[in-house]
């Protein structure tokens, strides 16, 4: 089982906890534009990085995510931009960023669900789209509705699974990832944690029982990539309990 990770905040402190790894790993990194990426990139050297995947954040003001709710220039902008490289696709609401979106782009939410979805239909390259956890077959039906799934055979597609924030039962878990590789085989990946905060700054972190359960539970299911949020809540702690299922 491939372990990935996160990293929201690529800063020199947090992409240090790099020389913790010492197997092969997938590192998924934010930046505002497909240059930014490019040049933190260039900066990493490490050999255990087999893959690195963009993933694009706005600026608040434009919606921090992607949505149909997000301003409809800057999905442009990162649409226009974005060639020849893997993408994962952060698909949240603004609520807590900007819920004024809701108003602004009111009238581009067709347009920019469209818009989304042609961008992941035509992009020739590898797409992952980071999605809310459904609870039901309704929620699922809600998420496509909203634009926060497409259903497409060729995306990848990472559930968040964070431990830390919800009080999943362990036998739900257990049958939606069984579901999950049923139906979508390689391409359903799952996220993990959280082992660090992110943008809302105060997620908290997993209990390493918690997480090793989840992760046993992954194997056991055959889910072939778990991503970890984030990279720089990376300690020895945490170390131990992900080198037992990389």
């Amino acid at each position: 089982m491939k372990i990935s990770f996160f990293e929201e905040f690529p800063t020199k402190e947090n992409l240090s906890k790099l020389r913790l790894i010492n197997f092969p790993t997938k590192l998924y990194l934010a930046a505002p534009s497909l240059k930014e990426f490019n040049e933190i990139k260039k900066s990493i050297k490490n050999r255990h990085i087999k893959e690195f995947i963009y993933w694009p954040i706005l600026k608040r003001s434009e919606g921090y995510w992607i949505s149909p709710f997000s301003k409809r220039s800057a999905l442009k902008r990162i649409f226009k931009e974005t060639k020849k490289t893997a993408i994962m696709l952060d698909l949240e609401l603004p609520t807590r960023q900007n819920p004024f979106l809701y108003v602004t782009q009111f009238l581009n939410f067709f347009r920019n669900k469209s818009l989304i979805k042609e961008f992941i239909h035509n992009y020739n390259k590898p797409v992952y789209l980071a999605e809310y956890y459904p609870e039901s077959k309704l929620s699922q039906l809600l998420l496509r509705f909203w634009g926060l799934h497409y259903k497409s055979k060729k995306v990848k597609v990472i559930k968040m699974i964070y431990h830390s924030l919800h009080n999943f039962k362990e036998e739900y878990v257990r049958k939606e990832l069984e579901t999950g590789v049923r139906e979508l085989g390689k391409n359903y990946l799952v996220a993990l944690g959280t082992i660090s905060v992110g943008i809302h700054g105060n997620e908290p972190n997993i209990k390493l029982e918690q997480l090793e359960m989840d992760l046993k539970l992954a194997r056991e299911a055959n889910v072939n990539e778990i991503i970890i949020f984030r990279l720089g809540g990376l300690n020895k702690k945490y170390l131990r309990v992900l080198k037992k299922f990389a």
